[in-house]
């Protein structure tokens, strides 16, 4: 299996898992604040991480330290804090649409503030045709907005942006990387600290062990944290930042169908139609990638 496939692969149970974060973080708003939430699943995925490379964490110099500082920055604190706060504002559909244009801001930022690479006319052509079909699947009736939390989610998505193009740079280290993801997630949680000190007034630890708590603190701190930042992690360094974030606009499809098979929901017409856009708009961005590798492996 070559290395490209296996990053497919990676980037794939990625977005799967994290498909399914909004639910379990939605159900936990109810007896958590966004910040503790944040910080038990990355306490938790950070001893995971700590079990599984065995390895100290040493500084190792600003030169490559400061990558590691914006990444926890980025892509651990400031994204999910504002996400979450988000979906206290306003509906999970409305953040997981506008969560939906990372792949495009990523773009975007590569291509105008870092100088690199190019954006094929076809990339925006998917960009358009995947946006209308996460608008079908994520929109019904009357659009429901809410400019504080449609903003944060915004915010964030430009965050994770950041984050996937520091995650690029940090995979050329050639470090392992459950550590460096390890790494990572230590400087997000420092960024936390604070803001757990002043937002919790008092600890009621009774509601970890509620069984439905503790199982989606579980998912979220072991399955979407420790191991999807390790998957996606090296799904950025084999394919590039911009080819693995394209994989970002299935999310809402991925949702829709787990509520169907989980939730028991109906699947409508124009769902369905939204989840053929979507595929054929991820199609279409990866068609330029597609063609160059066809061309040099002749």
């Amino acid at each position: 299996m070559s290395q490209t496939v296996k990053g497919h692969l990676a980037a794939s149970l990625t977005v799967l898992i994290w498909a399914l974060t909004f639910i379990s973080t939605k159900i936990l708003l109810t007896n958590f604040l966004p910040i503790e939430i944040l910080f038990i699943r990355f306490l938790m995925g950070f001893f995971v991480l700590a079990l599984v490379s065995r390895k100290r964490i040493r500084f190792n110099g600003w030169q490559e330290e400061k990558y590691f500082l914006f990444a926890g920055l980025f892509g651990v604190f400031l994204y999910y804090y504002l996400e979450n706060v988000a979906l206290t504002y306003t509906l999970a559909m409305n953040v997981g649409i506008i969560g939906s244009v990372s792949p495009f801001v990523t773009a975007l930022i590569s291509r105008f503030v870092l100088k690199e690479g190019k954006i094929p006319r076809v990339f925006v052509l998917g960009f358009i045709c995947s946006m209308a079909g996460i608008a079908l699947i994520s929109f019904s009736g009357t659009l429901n907005v809410n400019p504080i939390g449609d903003g944060l989610a915004l915010l964030a998505t430009a965050c994770w942006a950041a984050y996937s193009l520091i995650l690029n740079k940090i995979g050329h280290f050639g470090y392992n990387p459950f550590f460096a993801t390890q790494k990572i997630f230590l400087y997000g949680l420092l960024f936390m600290v604070p803001v757990v000190f002043f937002s919790i007034d008092s600890l009621n630890l009774s509601r970890l062990w509620v069984p439905e708590n503790l199982l989606n603190l579980i998912f979220l701190g072991v399955g979407a944290s420790a191991i999807c930042f390790v998957t996606w992690g090296f799904s950025v360094k084999t394919l590039g930042e911009v080819r693995a974030a394209v994989y970002i606009y299935t999310i809402p499809m991925l949702t829709t169908l787990a509520s169907v098979l989980i939730l028991k929901e109906p699947l409508h017409v124009k769902s369905l139609l939204g989840i053929l856009l979507t595929l054929t708009g991820l199609f279409l961005s990866e068609l330029p990638n597609f063609l160059h590798q066809r061309k040099f492996s002749r």
